[in-house]
């Protein structure tokens, strides 16, 4: 079970965010393959962007799979929304879904 406050502390990161990366590390030192694979992503796009280091709490870390009942890190939110980990992420770039997403979101120029 996880913690109430970390439930609303996650809560508050996600909508307090435009968009927000629950990943293990950081964006400059990545601490996973998959967690690297969607900051370079969000870079590449060249957006603002928060992140979150599951890996300095681990009430955070199993709070995040409670909050989006998604089993895995990383995990990327827009304007409050879950999108997806890394492999729903890549799939959208590749697709230009998630540029069309942050079009949409007023989040890069159209």
């Amino acid at each position: 079970m996880t913690d109430p406050a970390t439930l609303d502390s996650i809560r508050q990161t996600v909508q307090s965010n435009d968009i927000v990366l629950f990943m293990k590390g950081d964006p400059m030192f990545p601490q996973c393959g998959f967690s690297s694979v969607v900051a370079r992503v969000l870079d590449h796009l060249k957006v603002e962007y928060a992140s979150v280091n599951v890996l300095e709490d681990m009430n955070v870390r199993e709070g995040i799979k409670a909050y989006s009942d998604w089993p895995t890190i990383p995990q990327l939110y827009v304007k409050g929304e879950f999108v997806g980990g890394c492999d729903i992420v890549k799939e959208m770039f590749e697709a230009g879904e998630l540029q069309a997403l942050l079009k949409e979101k007023g989040l890069i120029a159209a």
